[in-house]
């Protein structure tokens, strides 16, 4: 993380913390204190919720090699004005995080440009290719805890069991991209249950996912692996999760904000700010995914933060690229999905925004709460604002937003990361 954000003493003063209770934070060389530091500066928060600041475990920040659609200053930029003061960057860069070398490359680059902080995933296998299994053993002793080639599924069942073999012995987490390529290949681009047929695009079928999901789950089971699925979004890959952990299989799953809040209704508009991978899902998929965060069979909220040139976007529905920038809108899209209806509360947003990507992702210092002695990572939050969203606002140098034009809560007041304000609206 940059030193450009200035580290002093701060009294937060009057929030409302996850459970309700009004509280008075303090925080002094970086972490939170019992105490009001002499002359440290006062924030008044009456009527805000302070919670901890939120960890997105799948992010992508383009850099290195594809800076016209991202650089890892606009992406965090994006993060902080988020709530997030923690966010790991999938490899699928040019070149690939698939070695030492590389992940030490991107926290050099992080260093000196980041917003937060910033935790390279490395690749699960050689440039992606899906032949060959990336140094995982080496990249887990330089401390990299996520291993994907999201964007891409690694089909090859055989490599599949050695990556989650390794990831027991060596402490790591494998995240799988779940398509079968065979069943949704490369040109698929819409739902196939709910809206392809109608518009004349290529299918998606919802078992390219749950099929990919249940074999891995089986291969984690047999290997004692730990396995982490990526941007869930069928009604029945909530289910074979489900199945999977009543048999006690070391997995979790995350739902990003678009497939907690859109659904393929909106592709009739043949906007390609609605092309995703996977992408959105019928109402009764939505419905599906809303309730498994409910009922903790999904266990977190990733962004599949995917910001993209319009160049890329503005093409015709099946050759456009798929992916939407979603860091900005996440706790907007939770807040409306779940919260303001009360299917959820704060002590929910807490575990699936900020304690449990920080857990599962190992991610340090990060997820700890507002105890005195932890590191002074927080977000205010105010629980009632809305706006209508404007792309062009976004700090982010995508703007393909699928939020454009909405009205949602507009919630992120300040944002904290190790006792040094990132963000302030």
């Amino acid at each position: 993380m940059t030193e450009q954000a200035e580290q002093k003493a701060f009294s937060i003063r009057g929030a409302m913390d996850a459970v309700g209770n009004i509280v008075d934070l303090h925080v002094a060389r970086g972490v939170f204190v019992a105490e009001a530091p002499e002359g440290s500066e006062l924030i008044e928060a009456d009527g805000l919720v302070v919670l901890p600041g939120f960890v997105d475990i799948h992010t992508h920040l383009r850099e290195p090699g594809f800076e016209a659609s991202e650089t890892i200053a606009s992406g965090t930029a994006a993060a902080v004005a988020g709530g997030y003061t923690a966010v790991c960057a999938m490899a699928n860069t040019d070149p690939v995080t698939d070695s030492v070398e590389r992940v030490e490359s991107m926290r050099k680059l992080a260093r000196t440009s980041a917003h937060n902080e910033v935790f390279p995933i490395g690749s699960l296998t050689i440039d992606l290719a899906g032949q060959q299994l990336s140094p995982i053993a080496e990249m887990a002793a330089c401390g990299v805890r996520l291993f994907s080639d999201d964007g891409r599924c690694l089909m090859d069942p055989v490599l599949m069991r050695r990556a989650l073999e390794l990831s027991a012995a060596h402490n790591v987490v494998i995240a799988q991209h779940s398509q079968d390529h065979r069943l949704a290949p490369a040109d698929a681009c819409a739902d196939e249950r709910s809206i392809a047929g109608e518009l004349g695009l290529p299918g998606w079928p919802w078992a390219a996912e749950s099929s990919i999901i249940a074999r891995d789950v089986q291969l984690a089971e047999l290997t004692g692996g730990h396995l982490h699925v990526c941007h869930l979004s069928t009604a029945e890959s909530v289910e074979v999760v489900r199945w999977a952990k009543a048999r006690g299989v070391d997995v979790t799953a995350e739902a990003t904000p678009h497939h907690m809040l859109l659904t393929s209704d909106l592709l009739r508009s043949g906007s390609t700010d609605y092309k995703v991978n996977p992408p959105l899902r019928s109402a009764e998929d939505v419905e599906a995914v809303r309730a498994g965060l409910v009922d903790r069979t999904i266990d977190l909220v990733g962004t599949d933060h995917a910001p993209h040139e319009a160049q890329f976007k503005d093409l015709p529905f099946p050759q456009a690229k798929p992916g939407m920038t979603a860091l900005e809108q996440a706790l907007s899209s939770l807040m409306e999905s779940l919260l303001l209806p009360g299917r959820i509360d704060w002590t929910d947003v807490t575990r699936i925004m900020s304690t449990a990507p920080a857990h599962r992702g190992q991610v340090p210092g990060q997820g700890l709460g507002l105890g005195v002695g932890s590191p002074a990572n927080l977000v205010l939050v105010h629980p009632a604002r809305r706006r209508v969203v404007n792309r062009d606002d976004s700090a982010s140098a995508g703007r393909n937003n699928p939020y454009h034009g909405m009205d949602l809560p507009d919630p992120i007041e300040l944002t904290m990361g190790a006792g040094r304000i990132l963000y302030r609206r």
